[in-house]
């Protein structure tokens, strides 16, 4: 508990930002938790680090931890933080998203971050809706879900963050629920350190509208369900593609070394340099 005190303390601006906005038993307080014990044992001080929010649920993040902090445009967190990762290589940049900010208005810039492979950690958390604005389905809405823009049953198929991510060229791609909290706690410690553009899906059902609307009881049923559904990536490799129909996997889907964007661009600026020196 002691420990819990400190990390508190040290991390958060718990003097000027308190009580939080998130619903009670809100996954997004787990995955504070999470990212400010990963930071912690990553050894990296506060000043190093810059933590970039769009807009969602999730967009608060930023205002209750004590580091460099961005809270920007929707859908446009990744071209902020990319902004500042070119500008200064060596601060530490964590964008924290939602499915919809991420994936629907920001898309296109996930697609060429990941493509890209800029030495960012992202972290998407997918509550399967558009949790402060209404309850709108969002890319990862189940088929035939319930929301307040498909009231007779979402009618498009959702996609896969991770496998996206993995798809468009990332570095380090890993997967966890809010219920799995150790190792959503790992996962986000490995993205951080990873060089090379890293993303963490952390599944964090909402239960306050999505949950609500289609029946699946509340916080404590929610996350049981996680619990239910999730299976290792170890554990998934020896099962079919029946059996996993319907399945969470979880753990690092993918981890390999990729030319990173920005020491590539320090390369084109020294050989400009060199080129209009040569010149004079």
């Amino acid at each position: 508990m002691a420990e819990v005190t400190k990390l508190i303390h040290k991390y958060l601006r718990h003097e000027k930002k308190f009580p939080h906005v998130w619903c009670p038993g809100c996954g997004n307080g787990i995955v504070l938790g999470a990212l400010i014990r990963a930071i912690d044992r990553t050894g990296f001080t506060k000043d190093e680090i810059v933590l970039v929010s769009g807009i969602g649920c999730s967009g608060r993040m930023p205002v209750y931890v004590d580091f460099n902090t961005l809270h920007t445009t929707h859908g446009r967190a990744l071209t902020f933080a990319t902004g500042v990762k070119l500008a200064n290589p060596r601060l530490q940049v964590i964008v924290i998203m939602g499915d919809g900010d991420a994936t629907a208005i920001g898309g296109n810039h996930f697609i060429h971050a990941a493509r890209r492979n800029l030495n960012l950690t992202a972290i998407i958390i997918n509550n399967n809706t558009y949790g402060m604005t209404g309850g709108q389905y969002s890319p990862t809405t189940p088929y035939g879900a319930l929301s307040t823009t498909s009231l007779y049953g979402h009618i498009e198929h959702p996609f896969s963050i991770a496998e996206l991510a993995v798809t468009a060229g990332a570095a380090w791609v890993g997967r966890g629920t809010v219920y799995h909290a150790t190792l959503l706690d790992q996962l986000i410690e490995q993205a951080i350190k990873k060089r090379g553009f890293a993303v963490v899906e952390a599944i964090s059902h909402c239960h306050t509208l999505y949950g609500r609307t289609n029946k699946l009881g509340g916080p404590a049923e929610m996350m049981r369900r996680q619990k239910e559904l999730a299976v290792r990536v170890e554990k998934a490799r020896t099962m079919s593609p029946e059996e996993l129909e319907g399945k969470i996997t979880i753990g690092v889907l993918v981890d390999r070394e990729l030319p990173i964007f920005t020491q590539e661009y320090q390369k084109v600026r020294e050989a400009a340099r060199g080129a209009v020196g040569s010149k004079r």
